[in-house]
């Protein structure tokens, strides 16, 4: 089963290789306004929670909606972002448009998904031709041809095929299988006794429960536990998430036929038949998981497996069926999350044609609500951090002259995306207003033949892996790519009006936390062609572990919720990148006219503004339910530490605030870890 809350945030860029001496000035606008930074707690000092001196009284008074797990900035102005969407989908679901049209496909799907009394009527109807196949399943191999028949239509169960560019030969996209068949949010929350983690165990099996009873299963307890049991034992297997973030030990590639020999019981020439994936080697992300799912065909009984592919196929499709299947998935999640309740109708549909539709939804949200002048002035922030970056390689004194140039050649190598594609995807699909579910069997089997057209062929290098009005930005080492759409456009983090220092802590520290993705412990290991390669001197490289095994130290010894560390080791690719993130931004801040100024605006110094900017950004309240997990399973650390966490290792932060020693986040200067 798949992971039925936690969706990872990513982030991506134009090929640049301009390397001008003078920095990319930024013309200031006719229409500068002012941002004033309310709410201040001077209570509170600068030196012992910046984060707390700047949001806590924000956050005091901060509401989450009870259909909400958050509020504030990062990845919650996706709520607002919504509302934008809402209205386009409002407005062109109750008008005809020519079939075949973006509006037309758009707006039909939005309507089928509205219609909640025709998907309430149909009950688990739609599914029922799955059991039927399940049930007609007789031995190993015709199980595994339902797995991989499945996988076309987006039921992944025990196998996740994926396509990407070949980790050591980036021109070529190649067949990649990664570990799956698990319903908890991670591996370790099958064998955890934490009294919380317990509480999750146990919502789990009664939502596995719940699922097997809808659909008329009289033994559904006694099916529940068989199906939590296999996800047991397939979880010894997983790599936790510290280990997936050794990018040498998750590229193991296999011929075809040393797969077949390994693992016979899987039938991988056969599934790959079936898939549509003519390939002669296959990139096995984690072999032993593989490697156990193998023996456990072979001696889990075929009862069992069916049953548990029944409730994965269920869960597969809980979403898009009815209301007693959509309130079973809710009450299992809220769990995870502390949401209390679910989000209307439209708010669930806006959310589902962004997901399924996108990029033909997000052409109309670029031409309705995307500033062009944001565009340029980014790109010109984005040149800027490029020539800024350059430079603090250059006075590294940590890095090898030889290093350095390789590090550079990287730096001057990575392609800018921003605000939306050059090329749009289109959708080879027709979609019917008054079929809901066959919509989105239809436009999950057009994703999947979207991505495998693209085996064996050079990586296309237009295409996005975020819509455009998704607030988030990536970095792609397998491209060499960063990428910011129009939704991070936006205040706090970019405002085309306002005063540099502004931007420059706001969207600056986005883009040089991008950049940085580059460099950082993962990023590090791939060559300015997006191959992991070893550009590094030896010594160099045994420097550079050196000080990110310190932000991972330093990471770790953080909490939240009183009690709960941080994972330095899980979160240390994003630290690294804040890190570097703020030092970049801050370094191409002082190139600009108000950086090189000490003129105050509503009492703060150009440097002040910046670091006050920082901590806007991260201006985020969440549940406690879903912050507890966070801290769990995502790479990210929290809101407080993004900004607290790399100030306490940044002079110019102390210099602007004037920090000194006794205040609780001082460090001394040999105690302040800098890596870019």
């Amino acid at each position: 089963m798949k992971n039925l809350v936690f969706i990872s945030v990513l982030t991506i860029t134009m090929f640049s290789c301009k390397n001008e001496n003078t920095s990319d000035k930024i013309a200031p606008s006719t229409e500068d306004k002012t941002v004033v930074f309310d709410g201040i707690t001077t209570a509170i000092q600068p030196g012992d929670n910046f984060f707390n001196h700047v949001n806590k009284s924000w956050y005091e008074n901060a509401v989450i909606a009870d259909d909400q797990i958050g509020v504030g900035a990062y990845r919650f102005l996706n709520i607002p972002q919504q509302e934008l969407l809402k209205n386009i989908l409002n407005e062109v679901s109750k008008e005809e448009h020519p079939k075949g049209s973006i509006e037309q496909k758009v707006g039909d799907f939005y309507a089928s998904g509205m219609d909640t009394l025709v998907i309430d009527q149909r009950g688990a109807a739609p599914i029922k031709p799955i059991f039927e196949r399940i049930e007609a399943i007789s031995d190993v191999p015709s199980m595994m041809e339902f797995v991989a028949t499945q996988i076309k239509s987006g039921d992944y169960s025990l196998v996740y095929p994926y396509v990407s560019p070949d980790q050591k030969n980036s021109t070529l996209n190649i067949l990649n299988v990664t570990q799956i068949g698990l319903g908890l949010p991670d591996r370790d929350y099958y064998f955890s006794e934490d009294p919380s983690v317990k509480t999750i165990q146990e919502a789990y099996i009664k939502y596995l429960t719940t699922m097997f009873a809808l659909v008329g299963d009289t033994n559904a307890k006694e099916q529940a536990t068989t199906v939590y049991e296999i996800e047991k034992q397939l979880a010894k297997s997983h790599k936790t998430n510290v280990e997936r973030r050794n990018v040498q030990e998750n590229y193991n590639k296999f011929s075809v036929g040393a797969l077949n020999t390994r693992q016979e019981a899987i039938g991988w020439s056969n599934m790959l038949e079936i898939l549509a994936a003519p390939v002669d080697s296959v990139d096995v992300n984690q072999p032993a998981y593989y490697d156990t799912l193998n023996g456990m065909l072979k001696s889990v009984p075929l009862k069992d497996w069916k049953v548990y592919l029944k409730v994965n196929s269920i869960g597969s499709h809980a979403d898009i069926l009815s209301k007693p299947f959509q309130d079973a998935t809710f009450a299992y999640s809220k769990v995870l999350s502390g949401q209390d309740k679910q989000q209307p109708r439209a708010e669930q549909m806006t959310r589902r044609v962004d997901q399924q539709i996108g990029f033909a939804l997000g052409q109309l949200y670029v031409k309705r609500y995307f500033n062009e002048d944001a565009k340029k002035r980014a790109l010109a922030l984005v040149n800027n951090f490029q020539k800024t970056l350059e430079k603090r390689i250059e006075k590294l004194e940590w890095m090898s002259d030889s290093t350095k140039v390789k590090a550079k050649e990287k730096l001057w190598a990575i392609s800018k995306k921003i605000g939306y594609p050059d090329v749009w995807r289109t959708y080879d699909v027709e979609i019917d207003r008054e079929q809901f579910f066959e919509n989105i069997v239809a436009l999950r089997q057009s994703e999947y033949e979207y991505e495998i057209k693209q085996l064996n062929k050079a990586p296309n290098r237009d295409q996005w892996h975020t819509t455009p009005s998704t607030v988030t930005a990536y970095y792609n080492p397998s491209l060499n790519e960063i990428v910011f759409p129009a939704g991070i456009l936006q205040s706090p983090y970019f405002d085309l009006y306002a005063d540099d220092a502004v931007n420059y802590g706001g969207i600056g520290m986005v883009i040089g936390h991008e950049f940085t993705h580059a460099f950082d412990d993962q990023g590090a290991q791939y060559d300015k062609n997006g191959n992991i390669s070893n550009w590094w001197t030896e010594t160099d490289f045994t420097k550079f572990k050196a000080k990110t095994q310190g932000i991972i130290d330093q990471y770790s010894a953080f909490t939240v919720l009183d009690s709960v560390h941080l994972n330095g080791a899980l979160t240390v690719g994003e630290n690294t990148a804040d890190n570097g993130g703020i030092a970049i931004a801050y370094d191409a801040f002082k190139t600009t006219e108000q950086g090189q100024d000490t003129t105050k605006i509503g009492g703060y110094s150009p440097d002040q503004r910046f670091f006050l900017s920082i901590a806007r950004i991260w201006r985020v309240k969440t549940r406690e339910a879903y912050l507890r997990n966070y801290v769990t399973t995502d790479t990210h650390s929290p809101p407080i530490w993004r900004v607290n966490g790399p100030l306490m290792n940044f002079t110019p932060f102390y210099e602007a605030f004037d920090v000194k020693e006794g205040e609780t986040n001082y460090r001394t200067e040999e105690e302040r870890i800098k890596i870019w």
